[in-house]
Formats: C-alpha cells, structure tokens, sequence
C-alpha cells in the first residue's frame, strides 16, 4: 500500500511509521505534519534516507495540499493521527482543538471521498466515553459519547464526522479508539514522560487532586500493533477499542517510576486538581481481541521499566525538547537539503503544485 500517515512526526504517529516499515517494508509512506510544538521531526531521523518515506511539513486543513498528495502519490490509505491531544492545553485554548481535530477532519474525510481512498483509519481515544464510576463496567464500542472536557468533545465531533461519511457515502472509514499510551518519544507534557524526567532531575512532581483518577496504560507498540490490525483487517464502518488491560490510579504510576528511578516518595507534590478531571477510564477491547486476533502483549511493569531506560539512554532527544531547540531542528538540518535538491524522502517539505504552510 501507499499510505498516508497524518501527524507521523507525532508520539504515536511516529511509533506507527517505525513499526510500519518493520512490518511491511513494501509499502510506501508519505508523512503529512506540520509540526506544531508537539511535532518532532528528529524522532524521524533514523529514516532520513529510506527511499520508501517521505515527510511533507504541511497543514491537514489545506485541502488543496491534501488533494494535491493523494493523487500525486497514489495513496490507498489514510492513518490519520493529527490532532491536538493534551487536555490541559484545550482549556487553555479550545479553538486550536476546534479547527485541528474537527476542521482538519473534515478536510481529509472531503479530500479523501474525492479520491476514492481505499481505508481512512482514523485514530481516536477513550476519552470521548466521558467518565466511569469505579464499579462501572469498562467502555464497550456501544457505550455513550460524553466528552466532558474541549480535548475529548472535539475528538468525539471528529468521530460522528468520521462515522457519518459511511453511513452517507459508504464511504470506507475504521475507527479506533484507545486509552492512554506511553513509550518512545512521547512529549514531555504527558504523565509519563513528565514524572520520569522530572524525577531524573530530582524536581517535584506534580500530582493533581488526591492523585487517584484511574487510566488504562497500554504501551506504544500494543497500540500500533492494533492499528496495524485494524487498517488491514478491520471490519470497514466499525469501531474499534484498543486497551492496554492495565488500570491503575496515577498516584501508583507516579510512584512506580520513583521506585525504577531511584527517587524518594517525598519529590510527590499534590496540585489542585484540573476542571472537569475524569475519576477512570477503562475499555473493554475484547472486539478487536476476537475478531482481529490482536492482544496487548506489553505488561505494564515491563513497558514502565522499558520507558524509563528509554529517557534515561536518549537524554539528547528529550534536552532538545527541554530546552526548545527541537523547534528549530528542521530548519537547522534539513532546509538546506530542500534549496539544493539532495533529495532525501524523509527530508523533503515541498509537493508540486502545492503549498506546505
């Protein structure tokens, strides 16, 4: 196939194209990111010169780019990653989430009908369930959308949109929607990411609330290996739930990486806690489990300890960030290259006929 991997500059989205090209080194991806402050191209770098990539800096709400790449580079499909995702910043700022998740969408789904696209995988999340009790049962592929904060309300949007081009057009969409993931090259704003680095550096960790709001964890790799099911097997028009089957408070996570970095319980810091804090998700992802043969194989314990060696080896990649000179990478290491037509895939920011705002 030829795909399509919106936001692959991305946490998850460049975990995918790693684990794509492992998998199926026949086919060809085409990379589509903009690289906003959560994009980092250099989580790339390692395929800079695989013929079979190519990264294009671009915006998923300029439908004329969008056009222009999936007929110019023959794409099948769409994995479609781009978003907004962190729920603080939705307070802060909804309307970025408003015109990313929902316009950006809508762009893609139009763009994609018109070219007659094979598969549009489009990559949600549990949160649009809204919140759980602590004896409720976990969220089924049936369960209410109750989006309860900016974030999740935009991406439950995006999800009718999705689902509404194959009840309208029978147009051939998958969605799926998974809980929280950690791992590789995940953005430091996250629990995760923060909590380890912060402990590295012996700096408080902050805890909202009593610390008890419950997650599902699933690592990564768990989670690309579902998509991965579910772009090339996936029932066309269904729903997916894609879970790690490891629920824990975040006061047990925090303290988990204290224990494998080596750090003391009093670094904890508890905050007041955020508006309109879920108290638990959890999925039920036992659909994909028996139709698609997937399973979570990562416990949460070997993924938390694998995590933290990972921060701990890849110091260079995170400072980068830190410090924000991630955001200038691409034009340091790459924009030259662009002037003087090496021609590295991965490298290229420019299409034909097509602005890359």
């Amino acid at each position: 196939m030829n795909l399509l991997v919106t936001g692959g500059a991305g946490f998850i989205g460049a975990n995918f194209v790693y684990s794509q090209r492992q998998q199926h080194p026949q086919d060809r991806i085409v990379i589509l990111d903009a690289l906003t402050y959560a994009g980092n191209l250099s989580t790339l770098d390692a395929l800079s010169t695989d013929p079979a990539v190519r990264f294009v800096r671009g915006d998923i709400c300029d439908a004329a780019l969008v056009a222009a790449l999936l007929r110019d580079e023959h794409i099948d499909a769409i994995v479609h990653f781009a978003a907004e995702s962190h729920v603080d910043r939705s307070i802060l700022g909804p309307m970025d989430f408003v015109r990313t998740n929902v316009v950006g969408t809508a762009t893609l789904l139009e763009a994609a009908r018109a070219a007659k696209i094979a598969r549009f995988l489009h990559v949600s999340t549990d949160e649009v369930y809204g919140s759980l009790e602590p004896n409720d049962p976990a969220f089924s592929e049936t369960h209410p959308i109750q989006p309860r904060s900016p974030y999740s309300a935009s991406k439950a949007a995006s999800d009718h949109l999705v689902l509404s081009y194959f009840h309208t057009y029978g147009f051939p969409v998958l969605l799926t929607r998974c809980s929280n993931n950690y791992g590789p090259y995940q953005f430091p704003e996250k629990l995760i990411p923060l909590m380890v680095l912060n402990a590295f550096a012996n700096q408080p960790l902050p805890v909202y609330g009593d610390g008890m709001n419950v997650r599902d964890w699933i690592h990564v790799s768990d989670h690309c290996a579902g998509l991965d099911a579910v772009l090339r097997r996936g029932r066309i028009g269904e729903v997916y739930n894609l879970g790690g089957m490891a629920e824990r408070p975040n006061l047990d996570i925090v303290r988990a990486i204290l224990a494998l970095t080596g750090r003391d319980e009093s670094l904890i810091r508890y905050v007041t806690d955020r508006p309109g804090h879920d108290r638990r998700y959890a999925i039920d992802c036992s659909k994909a489990m028996n139709e698609l043969g997937w399973t979570p194989r990562v416990s949460l314990e070997q993924g938390l300890r694998d995590t933290v060696r990972w921060y701990r080896e890849n110091e260079a990649w995170w400072q980068r960030i830190r410090s924000g000179e991630y955001r200038t990478w691409f034009e340091r290491n790459y924009a030259a290259r662009l002037d003087t037509g090496s021609g590295s895939p991965a490298a290229t920011a420019k299409h034909s006929g097509a602005s890359c705002a």
